[in-house]
């Protein structure tokens, strides 16, 4: 496996693990940034908040971020109007602009050392100027001042560019070091089962009023099945060093488009995406730094890693109330590669349910929202998907390892030497040790 550029200069301080039984007013199930959020929120409004991890704090996508902070996410605006109307695409994006300005009043009032930095995020094409246009008038539409451009700071020439001013970057794992230090967190505690009102875990059951899924992939089938309403997807991204520094950071629409971020003093190049558990010839990481051997010949590739997402139909985030059948779980998923700017929605508008507050702004984000036509046509298609991934049982192989979760025949990674679900994305390493859910098991041996 391999360890992004954030780990390199910072260890977080150990949590010890849960030995006992505890009572507390919320339990959070996953101590990334999501989860870290929503437990800061609600313990300065008074709340008793406990929080577990499977792992250790921030050891999932958080530290496997590029810490992109922006209310910019692709083609967004133009989808949300065709989807749910102007008004949807508004309360996106002023959620997700209340995101950033939320970020920077935390981290100056925390005095968070995270290098935290305001600059402009970009859109790019190399041949659709005319989605860029669209896209241009629907961030407008929506609240956005965003601006057509062909200026940039890319090593090759584009068709045009769209620029959404003040955004930002920082150090994810800085960040959360600072926020977690007062926190009741405890780490290598697996939530095993989950009641109305209690949390089981090897160490001891937590009985709370209120339970928060913030781990990702929620793993309870029934309700809610989100499985059948999400999928995951993998994407790379290699740390180069000898290359010129970009002030802001770039996005490309195109189907082969690349992610380029400046941090530190390394260039973060990603892209080369998939669905988890289809992986075909192509080397991703060997294609990245082909990318970058043609646009900075001097540069060299020192990290190299991979981020998982996911994804719901209509690509906007699962915010809110579980399932009607359980008004006292709360979810954030779906984040779809923005989780910075949704992990600071999740926390806010989970902690305004919470405390029966109003909660402007959130009826797009919430779990049992309208399906729009796009989002049953990718539902179809997902089906669709796991139907033929389980068809492989016809075919008898002794060999195939099958996931844990519901079943599917998994695949093998050979660059990340991992065993991955097609269907619902669990990850395995090469020893059956679960890395990612919804499974909640490791492999047979």
């Amino acid at each position: 496996m391999q360890e992004s550029v954030w780990t390199q200069d910072i260890e977080l301080p150990e949590r010890k693990k849960l030995d006992r039984d505890l009572r507390t007013d919320v339990c959070i199930i996953g101590a990334g940034l999501a989860g870290i959020l929503t437990g800061f929120l609600l313990k300065a409004q008074g709340m008793s908040v406990a929080i577990i991890d499977a792992e250790k704090i921030g050891s999932g996508q958080t530290r496997n971020t590029t810490a992109k902070i922006t209310s910019q996410h692709g083609v967004k605006y133009s989808e949300l109007i065709r989807d749910f109307g102007p008004s949807a695409a508004w309360q996106y994006a002023q959620a997700n602009e209340m995101a950033i300005s939320r970020y920077e009043k935390i981290i100056f009032s925390k005095k968070i050392d995270c290098d935290f930095k305001r600059c402009d995020a970009y859109l790019y094409t190399k041949s659709d100027k005319e989605k860029l246009e669209k896209e241009a008038d629907a961030a407008k539409t929506s609240g956005i001042p965003a601006e057509l451009t062909q200026e940039t700071e890319l090593p090759f020439p584009v068709k045009a560019a769209l620029r959404f001013p003040n955004q930002a970057t920082f150090h994810p794992l800085k960040f959360i070091r600072g926020l977690s230090e007062e926190l009741e967190i405890y780490e290598h505690t697996r939530a095993l089962d989950i009641g109305k009102s209690v949390v089981k875990t090897e160490g001891g059951n937590i009985q709370a009023d209120e339970i928060v899924f913030a781990c990702h992939f929620p793993f309870v089938n029934i309700p809610g099945y989100y499985f059948s309403r999400m999928h995951q997807e993998r994407s790379y991204v290699i740390g180069l060093e000898n290359v010129s520094r970009m002030n802001n950071y770039y996005y490309g629409i195109d189907r082969d488009g690349l992610s380029f971020r400046y941090a530190g003093k390394y260039m973060l190049l990603g892209g080369a995406g998939h669905r988890t558990g289809e992986h075909g010839r192509k080397e991703r990481y060997s294609e990245l730094r082909r990318h970058a051997s043609i646009f900075w010949p001097e540069s060299r590739a020192v990290f190299q890693w991979s981020a998982q997402d996911c994804i719901t139909p209509d690509g906007i985030p699962y915010i809110g109330t579980f399932s009607e059948k359980r008004p006292n779980w709360h979810l954030a998923t779906g984040f779809a590669k923005w989780g910075m700017t949704s992990s600071m929605i999740s926390a806010e508008a989970i902690t305004n349910q919470i405390l029966n507050r109003p909660n402007e702004m959130m009826e797009i984000f919430s779990p049992g929202r309208e399906v729009s036509t796009s989002a049953i046509l990718s539902m179809m298609k997902d089906g669709a998907h796991t139907v033929m991934d389980f068809s492989q049982y016809i075919i008898p192989d002794t060999g195939k390892k099958t996931c844990t979760h519901m079943g599917c025949p998994l695949s093998w990674n050979p660059e990340e030497e991992t065993y991955e679900c097609p269907c619902h994305g669990s990850r395995f390493d090469k020893d059956g040790k679960l890395l990612n859910g919804p499974a909640q098991k490791d492999l047979a041996r």
